[in-house]
């Protein structure tokens, strides 16, 4: 299947280093606004590169790996010939978005983290797709599963959903080590000392017991004694957020341990 990417950021560099790596897959191009990372990540992966929408070549299928602010905007200079299939990779944007590029239409959103520098496995990476008509789904369906082994049907609402819970187990609790990071820093402690609880924390919650079930800490227990000194230490910090998150959060816990 020929494949034009659009995108340079951290989902277009696994996406362009998977479908270069397929048998199935074809990376004709790259179109990517940033001239520097677009050539060097053409180059990397065997493709030509592009800068401008306008000027992509043919192909099967176009995968718009951008920001979802500029999906629609991209979307919309794209010119794709009749009967390809357009696709973004969006966890929070509406299929709709891509109403102005073709009426084959689709989504391929895989649920995982991305950093640039580091490769990640599509196969074992879950992949959520959406489309416009069976002819849009074909094309999506074999894109998708020539890169995963786990394909899953999701329309926009329920995708919509998936991203806001891998924001809370993804983006939210990473959020929560570089505050933790921090505070450990003023005490001149290392980062380090936390690995091996986040470990077994994450081990726990990966194993059949859940995560629920593997709750743990003061809030879990109801030790107001233990929150109050907490509290205490945390109102004298100079940033306030570290005592209302810790007081979010906590009394989150708190209901919901009520119900275990």
């Amino acid at each position: 299947m020929n494949t034009v990417l659009v995108g340079s950021g951290k989902v277009a560099e696994s996406l362009a280093v998977a479908i270069s790596e397929c048998p199935q897959l074809h990376l004709v191009q790259i179109c990517a606004r940033n001239r520097d990372r677009g050539k060097l990540l053409a180059e990397r992966c065997g493709a030509e590169y592009v800068q401008h929408p306008e000027d992509v070549a043919d192909a099967e299928i176009y995968v718009v790996a951008v920001s979802d602010g500029a999906v629609s905007e991209i979307a919309s200079r794209l010119c794709v010939p009749r009967g390809s299939t357009v696709v973004h990779t969006s966890g929070g944007t509406d299929i709709e978005s891509l109403a102005c590029a073709s009426e084959n239409r689709g989504v391929f959103y895989p649920l995982q983290t991305f950093t640039v520098g580091r490769t990640v496995d599509f196969r074992k990476t879950p992949v959520f797709i959406e489309y416009s008509n069976p002819q849009a789904e074909r094309a999506v369906r074999n894109f998708a599963a020539a890169l995963s082994d786990d394909v899953y049907e999701a329309d926009s609402v329920r995708r919509c959903r998936l991203h806001v819970a891998a924001v809370f187990a993804c983006n939210f609790t990473n959020h929560l080590y570089v505050l933790a990071e921090r505070l450990l820093s003023k005490s001149g402690v290392g980062f380090e000392v936390l690995k091996p609880l986040i470990r077994e924390t994450v081990d726990k919650a990966l194993s059949q017991c859940g995560p629920e079930a593997g709750q743990t800490g003061p809030a879990s227990r109801h030790d107001g004694a233990t929150v109050q000194r907490h509290l205490n230490l945390l109102h004298g910090e100079s940033d306030t957020r570290y005592f209302e998150i810790y007081k979010l959060l906590n009394d989150s816990i708190w209901e919901t341990s009520k119900k275990i």
